[in-house]
């Protein structure tokens, strides 16, 4: 070894390591687990919508003027117990209709079969603001509950009747809302009110009627024609554990005073309350319409001033 050593000038080169014999095999991707993950993720978003409570959003002007097409809500699926209607239930074949093939559908979910009663039940007060699938379908109307049961309704001019005592109703006053892609103040249906103003400002100005419950609670409703199809309705008894729904926007609401379905497309008379899915508790965000696919273009859609407003109706002076 020393004669090697002196020859070459440097140690020979150690034996290469021998490799273990028993080195771990590389991970294996776990589909099963990463499945059973995305179930249990999935059942516990399902369930948080079906009984605490769900995003909504305003497809329609039927409560013009405090919602506005493209507003997002929270509703509350707890606040009058829960009936049929509450479980969210996805259709597969819906979605893909209506994301893929782009055809109408009546909602995404399947609906349970009517079931008589609630949950830990209670009836909504007057004046809320609720969510109610029509009898016999799967999608979603918000409207506010103005009769409840036992009691006689009827529309005479415009105005309200319960139990044959008008409902107060404030001086005839304009409010200007801003005109955008998502609310347009369509011409067809609003007529002279889409307004230039003199900063070139496009505002839709609505002739408004603030209308006062018995108990205090009041809102805002639009008032356009002096004799629209739904200016005069019954009277009717509402019946037990029913309720009468209407639209803020009176003249352009499909609601308790308009044919089940068809072409008016309204809840056929009184609703039963297990048709009731929630009440609607505030606003959370807004969008004008203007956004794309590119994501830089969302801040810029956001209606200002719309985030956090309550949908509960005032009281009081």
């Amino acid at each position: 070894m020393a004669e090697e050593i002196a020859l070459t000038g440097e140690p020979p080169a150690a034996p290469p390591a021998a490799k273990p014999a028993d080195s771990a095999p590389a991970p294996r991707f776990d589909w099963w687990a990463e499945a059973k993950g995305l179930f249990w993720l999935i059942l516990a978003v399902l369930g948080f919508h079906s009984f605490i409570a769900k995003p909504f959003y305003i497809p329609s002007e039927s409560m013009l003027p405090g919602l506005m097409v493209g507003d997002r809500l929270v509703v509350s699926k707890f606040a009058y117990g829960w009936s049929f209607v509450s479980p969210t239930i996805p259709n597969p074949v819906a979605i893909v209709e209506d994301v893929v093939f782009h055809r109408p559908v009546d909602g995404w979910s399947v609906q349970l079969p009517f079931i008589h009663g609630r949950l830990l039940g209670r009836m909504p007060e007057r004046g809320d603001v609720v969510i109610v699938t029509p009898p016999g379908q799967t999608s979603d109307y918000i409207k506010r509950v103005i009769g409840l049961p036992g009691e006689t309704l009827a529309v005479r001019g415009g105005t309200v009747y319960i139990d044959g005592r008008a409902i107060a109703r404030g001086p005839l006053h304009y409010r200007e809302l801003p005109v955008d892609a998502n609310a347009t103040c369509d011409p067809l249906q609003y007529g002279p009110a889409r307004t230039v103003l003199p900063d070139g400002r496009i505002v839709c100005r609505l002739p408004i009627v603030t209308e006062t419950l018995p108990g205090g609670r009041r809102y805002d409703t639009v008032d356009l024609e002096p004799n629209s199809p739904g200016d005069n309705y019954g009277p009717v008894t509402i019946p037990a554990n029913h309720v009468f729904l209407m639209g803020d926007n009176r003249d352009r609401s499909a609601d308790s005073r308009f044919a089940l379905g068809g072409f008016e497309r309204g809840l056929g008379g009184p609703v039963p309350w297990e048709n009731l899915g929630g009440r609607a508790e505030f606003i959370t965000f807004s969008l004008d319409g203007k956004a794309t696919w590119n994501p830089l273009t969302w801040p810029g859609s956001l209606r200002g001033g719309r985030a956090g407003t309550s949908l509960h109706p005032a009281t009081g002076q």
